[in-house]
């Protein structure tokens, strides 16, 4: 079922309709197969790229849409209804271009960012280690001056492209504490990079999770994104968005879990009238509806704040704990009514649901998340 948008200029609904078209083109057919098959969607992303798809939050300067995030938002909410892995996979495309577009010099942007925008080159995003994950203080990845650059030793690890992405921000150890963080652009040929197999994940199988190894890898200086040491200003900047972006994606496909819950509902019969006629089957799709509308709400809300220059930060936990919270509950629900359908492959939902589960986990698992808000509360 469409969603009735409110959009701020009529450019904003034509680019909506523009994603509708397109996912139901490029996605709807295909994500069932890949996703049973766990095999990678070629050509899907340079197609969103040659729409305008990957860019729309950046500005026009450097081959960005110019959108208002909460715009950006609503389009990633759009490809989560279609296909989660893909939208998860723009979202930290867009990620991954935030440290370049932010922190980045203007001959750094003038080299890589109008590619990455564009959808000709695709960007990663690696913070997290295999013994730091939501402490990112705690990363061991080490970089080492040395003439005309830095020598990098160690190893990344959950990484979304991991190995088909052409350039990875790399966080790295350049001194000691928190302070001791740089964040770095890594292109995926660079010698000594070198990837793990893909992760065999409970969902988004179409789209590959790898580790990373920095084998006495060189980065010429002109690789380092910021100052040195500022590495984690950079990596928490990002992430704020990040959180929008994963609570956009969660609410299509709780989305997308209704709407099969709810046409099964009025197709299935039991004594003798539809499921959906039945008051307590009705109420838990009354709930899960409310859902759904109470996760956009909020992250419109989270959205609106970072356009108008006001703070967000908060904001942006309360949407990625709702939504990811909600998408959980309103997968598991639609399974439910389903019956035992629903435990089945040959229906969606059973698919919608395991997917659901890692959007409480990446982007800063939803504990993190409660602390993040109640840390604010105390100030």
């Amino acid at each position: 079922m469409a969603v009735d948008r409110l959009l701020p200029t009529e450019e904003a609904r034509d680019l909506i309709a523009l994603t509708r078209d397109v996912a139901d083109k490029v996605l709807t057919p295909r994500v069932d197969q890949h996703e049973k098959t766990e095999t990678y969607p070629e050509g899907v992303f340079a197609t969103l790229g040659e729409a305008g798809l990957l860019s729309l939050p950046y500005a026009e300067e450097w081959g960005g849409g110019g959108q208002p995030y909460e715009v950006y938002l609503q389009m990633l909410e759009e490809l989560g209804a279609r296909w989660a892995a893909v939208a998860v996979a723009v979202s930290v495309h867009s990620l991954a271009c935030h440290p370049l577009n932010a922190f980045g010099t203007d001959e750094q942007k003038q080299k890589w960012l109008p590619e990455l925008l564009g959808g000709s080159t695709i960007g990663a995003y690696s913070l997290s280690e295999p013994q730091a994950g939501s402490d990112a203080s705690a990363l061991a990845c080490k970089a080492t001056r040395t003439d005309g650059g830095y020598i990098i030793n160690g190893a990344k690890a959950w990484i979304t492209h991991g190995g088909i992405a052409d350039y990875y921000n790399l966080f790295a150890r350049t001194g000691e504490g928190s302070r001791g963080i740089s964040c770095f652009l890594v292109p995926r040929d660079t010698p000594g990079l070198t990837f793990g197999k893909p992760e065999e994940k409970m969902g988004l199988h179409a789209v590959p999770t790898t580790a990373a190894h920095y084998d006495d890898v060189f980065l010429p200086h002109e690789c380092r994104i910021g100052a040195e040491g500022q590495g984690l200003q950079i990596a928490f900047s990002a992430l704020d968005s990040g959180r929008l972006g994963i609570a956009a994606v969660a609410t299509g496909l709780a989305q997308a879990a209704l709407d099969e819950a709810v046409a099964y509902a009025k197709e299935r019969q039991t004594f003798g009238k539809r499921i959906i006629d039945h008051q307590g089957l009705g109420f838990v799709l009354a709930d899960m509806a409310a859902a759904v509308d109470s996760a956009r709400a909020t992250y419109l809300d989270a959205a609106r704040r970072r356009d108008a220059g006001l703070p967000y930060s908060r904001n942006a936990s309360v949407a990625k704990l709702v939504a990811t919270d909600a998408a959980m509950k309103v997968t598991t629900d639609a399974v439910q009514v389903f019956g035992g359908y629903g435990y089945t492959r040959e229906f969606r939902v059973e698919r919608l649901m395991r997917e659901a589960k890692i959007m409480q986990i990446f982007e800063g698992t939803n504990q993190i998340q409660r602390l993040v808000i109640s840390r604010s509360l105390a100030q």
